[in-house]
């Protein structure tokens, strides 16, 4: 019974292999590719053909995950390299506002110390201006009473 049945379905997978091949030779693009010269030469070596078919399934799998692989790779370097570039400018950035900063405290700094000068420079010369101009008063009027005794003299 048991015999009977596995050859019965032995013949069923046989018919459903049969009729997937007729219908696989019927297609026109297996029918150009099988006219080419490529083509008639698998056709006369099935092993060959099975071989080379064989090859091209097992080759799908590793081709496909190497390309996955070059494409995340590439995708991830142009994302690290974004990111590395935005590093780069955030610190450039950082490096001109700690420049800056440093020379806006030095300008004012040396502001400040110019003003000081200044304003010590000139309270000084005021200082010693206005003692030279009573001096200068002084003399003058003292010159101006001595010229004037000079002229009554004469």
């Amino acid at each position: 019974m048991q015999n009977n049945s596995s050859v019965t379905n032995f013949q069923q997978l046989q018919e459903r292999w049969t009729t997937l091949l007729n219908r696989l030779h019927d297609d026109p693009k297996v029918t150009q590719v099988m006219e080419t010269r490529l083509g008639q030469y698998l056709s006369s070596h099935p092993v060959l053909a099975l071989t080379v078919m064989v090859f091209g399934v097992m080759a799908a799998l590793p081709v496909g995950l190497f390309l996955v692989f070059a494409l995340v790779t590439i995708i991830m370097s142009a994302v690290g390299f974004i990111f590395f570039e935005v590093f780069l400018l955030f610190v450039g950035g950082l490096t001109l506002l700690c420049v800056l900063s440093g020379l806006a405290f030095f300008a004012v700094m040396v502001s400040v110390i110019f003003n000081v000068f200044y304003i010590t420079i000139f309270n000084i010369l005021n200082y010693y201006d206005s003692r030279l101009t009573k001096q200068h008063k002084v003399q003058g009027k003292e010159n101006n009473c001595e010229s004037s005794k000079l002229k009554e003299m004469q």
